[in-house]
């Protein structure tokens, strides 16, 4: 019982986290469960299954909070789907923790890109005013990549794709969110197909997945609310910096420095995010009370 609830407490979190933020649900869950001792196919194809419910929880929860771009949901899941399968039957295999040193490099940079847009954005100009349409050509190979890493590495789904579209213009962060957070769905049932098939169902842990199930269906319709109700400005740096610290303690389990240098590190990333949300929350608060002094400025400067 004890094991149940602590499970459920950490579905709840690694849900609202996922849910508010577009990421954060699988790495965080797997990273649990691998400092338990579980093999990494095991935890994923254990998170995969309870991510059905909770995934399905939060699609519809951000439908109805009108945080989904409709046309993006099925481009980015369909390839995403196929790459899912053949990522879970590849993880059955071999293991999987070989290429996200190299992945989280790139989302690392990408976390740092998205921070530095949003808390520089222009001040007058509405966030997201120009309407860009994604390309198929751009969002197939996302979505594939997305759908093979979240298989193999136990979550990859959102921090592969919600940092890409945050760095593109045309869509406001909550659409982003909700959108890959809506397409995980179908992502999740391929790769839970591909375990199963590949691994069996003997060696899934279902008191985990209850766990999971329960803490993160609770969690789902509350992610969605923060979302609609948080700025976009807030939202973006908080999801760019969420990127750059879950990408950093990545590669620093791979660095041989001592541990009092990666805690040192690892607080000062903290704080720096830390001070990016609070900056961010102040500038917004101040755009808002001095709107008009802040469009006569920018007029002064042409």
């Amino acid at each position: 019982m004890k094991k149940l609830l602590i499970f459920s407490l950490v579905g709840f979190f690694a849900q609202l986290m996922d849910g508010a933020l577009g990421m954060g649900f699988g790495l965080s869950s797997s990273t649990i469960l691998l400092a338990y001792g579980m093999a990494p196919a095991v935890a994923s194809a254990s998170i995969h299954l309870s991510q059905i419910a909770t995934t399905a929880a939060s699609g519809f929860s951000h439908y109805k909070f009108g945080n989904v771009d409709k046309r993006l949901v099925l481009t980015l899941a369909l390839p995403g789907g196929i790459s899912a399968f053949a990522g879970a039957a590849l993880l059955s295999w071999i293991p999987g923790d070989l290429i996200r040193p190299y992945i989280s490099i790139f989302l690392l940079g990408l976390g740092v890109y998205v921070v530095i847009r949003f808390l520089l954005m222009n001040r007058v100009k509405p966030l997201q005013t120009e309407k860009r349409p994604f390309r198929r050509r751009f969002l197939f190979p996302l979505g594939f990549l997305g759908g093979f890493l979240d298989a193999v590495g136990g979550g990859g789904w959102g921090p592969v794709n919600t940092p890409v579209l945050l760095s593109s213009k045309g869509i406001l962060p909550r659409k982003v969110i909700g959108t890959v957070d809506t397409s995980e769905f179908i992502v999740t049932l391929s790769a839970t197909a591909g375990f199963l098939l590949f691994l069996g169902w003997e060696e899934l842990s279902w008191l985990l997945v209850l766990a999971f199930v329960i803490g993160g269906v609770i969690a789902a319709p509350l992610a969605a609310w923060l979302v609609k109700k948080l700025p976009p400005l807030v939202l973006g740096v908080a999801a760019g910096g969420f990127i750059i610290l879950t990408n950093s303690r990545t590669l620093l389990t791979y660095a041989t420095w001592s541990e009092q240098i990666i805690i040192v590190i690892y607080s000062l990333l903290l704080a720096g995010y830390a001070a990016a949300v609070i900056f961010s929350v102040r500038k917004y608060i101040q755009r808002h009370r001095h709107p008009h002094t802040e469009t006569r400025l920018k007029k002064a400067q042409f």
